[in-house]
């Protein structure tokens, strides 16, 4: 009489004296480690009922394994960036400088001056060292961080909008991403949005006729992630800051991305400076500190004394405040800009900086690694995290072609593979070839990112 293939089933005692599930109940206890190993063997005999053998111990002890790594591995893991997306959003969009990460873990594992002044023994701001590097690198009178730009467009339009009209451009009441829409921040804002013009074609006369008693501020947002182009126009910005001053307004500019770089000079469109705001007479400026910036992530706002002060003084702006790390992270970033470091220390910079023969170099390379598997071929890297969009880089792509990989592996696989290992290395696929952009490769992850590669292709 055959046995049943559930009497086969290792029991959870049996399972956790194996030493390396031992091992595990030791860092994370013995009742843990037991009910893990108990949902192991449920899962084991509902795919025995659907018909499939039952496992032995060894493959039970790496399923609790892989269990405790999938629940209890904490934070986030490594990931090399193969995509050719140099703010990769889903990635975390911005890696940080080597000085940028290292002032933030002292900031976190130490004390610091915060909000205590040193010279004088007292009390002080916690934007003062980042309020003086931005000012100095962009001209404002003033500035302020927050947690991110959407938490600093919605400080902005309280303190200075709320119960009151907003005029913007139909063409800007957009949605940047991740639900992110204007009209609905205008609204949270307790701001009445007011649409002028037309999805292509905006006047300053639109504005000006749009105007009422009720009117605080004029708005406009960068679209930052589209791109309208054909029978257009636009205002510009000193028209915009030209009419508020006649009509007693505030002009706010949502940047997005916040650029401090000219993007022209590196074979892009040009992307809106935060200095051109500022020097546009704006009152408020408003960007992202991971996006084109390059640093940790934050909201930042430029502007007017008068009117950045009243955000700093504004309820909100406790709730929405940045940590001490990412300050700290922040003024590191600046500095390099400061120092006219910026290509040389910030990742993103470096990237968009890097010349292509650098990339031909280094792609060539790794193809000799893998020789009639890979070549070398020509693509385009995208700046990516909503900014300059359909703007890109020439590049040279490592390239995995279905046809090269045969019946073996299909680039489906084994860009699955690779997104699964460690560390995880995300490619892209195009035209059935999985894809690897060096540009976006960091510094010092050549040889990881070719041991995850031959640990995942085909043997032979």
């Amino acid at each position: 009489m055959t046995s049943s293939p559930y009497r086969m089933l290792t029991s959870v005692d049996r399972l956790l004296a194996d030493p390396r599930l031992a091992e595990l109940a030791a860092a994370f206890s013995h009742e843990r480690v037991a009910g893990l190993a108990r949902a192991v063997l449920d899962d084991a005999r509902t795919a025995i009922a659907g018909g499939t053998p039952a496992p032995n111990a060894d493959a039970l002890v790496a399923a609790v394994l892989a269990l405790a790594e999938r629940r209890w591995r904490g934070g986030l893991r490594p990931v090399i960036n193969a995509t050719g997306v140099v703010i990769q959003t889903n990635l975390g969009r911005a890696p940080l400088s080597a000085e940028a990460a290292e002032a933030m873990r002292q900031a976190a594992t130490g004390y610091s001056n915060l909000e205590f002044d040193l010279e004088h023994g007292e009390r002080g701001s916690r934007y003062r060292s980042v309020e003086l590097l931005l000012t100095e690198l962009t001209g404002a009178e003033a500035a302020m961080v927050v947690g991110n730009n959407a938490a600093a467009v919605l400080l902005g339009l309280m303190a200075v909008a709320q119960g009151k009209e907003v005029v913007v451009s139909r063409g800007e009441a957009v949605e940047i991403g991740g639900g992110f829409r204007i009209p609905d921040v205008l609204r949270q804002s307790g701001a009445r949005l007011v649409e002028v013009g037309t999805t292509n074609r905006t006047y300053i006369e639109d504005y000006d006729n749009a105007l009422s008693h009720e009117s605080a501020a004029l708005l406009r947002v960068h679209t930052s992630n589209f791109r309208v182009v054909g029978f257009t126009h636009s205002v510009e910005l000193s028209e915009l800051v030209e009419l508020a001053r006649r009509r007693d307004l505030a002009v706010l500019d949502d940047l997005g991305s916040g650029c401090l770089l000219d993007t022209a000079a590196y074979g892009m469109l040009h992307e809106p400076l935060v200095q051109d705001s500022v020097a546009a007479g704006v009152d408020a400026v408003f960007f992202s500190g991971d996006k084109l910036l390059g640093g940790p992530q934050a909201g930042i706002v430029v502007g007017k004394q008068a009117l950045v002060d009243r955000l700093k003084r504004h309820s909100l702006a406790r709730a929405v405040r940045a940590d001490k790390a990412s300050l700290a992270g922040l003024a590191t970033t600046l500095g390099h800009y400061l120092k006219n470091e910026a290509t040389q220390k910030v990742p993103i910079w470096q990237m968009i900086a890097t010349p292509l023969p650098e990339l031909d170099r280094r792609a060539g390379a790794w193809a000799a690694r893998f020789p009639g598997l890979a070549t070398v071929e020509d693509g385009r890297s995208m700046i990516g995290g909503g900014s300059l969009p359909g703007e890109g880089l020439p590049t040279r792509l490592l390239a995995f072609s279905e046809s090269a990989l045969g019946s073996r592996q299909s680039v489906d696989a084994l860009a699955a593979q690779l997104r699964t290992g460690k560390p995880a290395v995300v490619a892209r696929i195009e035209r059935d070839c999985l894809l690897i952009d060096p540009r976006t490769v960091l510094p010092g992850e050549d040889e990881q990112l070719l041991q995850a590669l031959a640990r995942a292709l085909p043997a032979g």
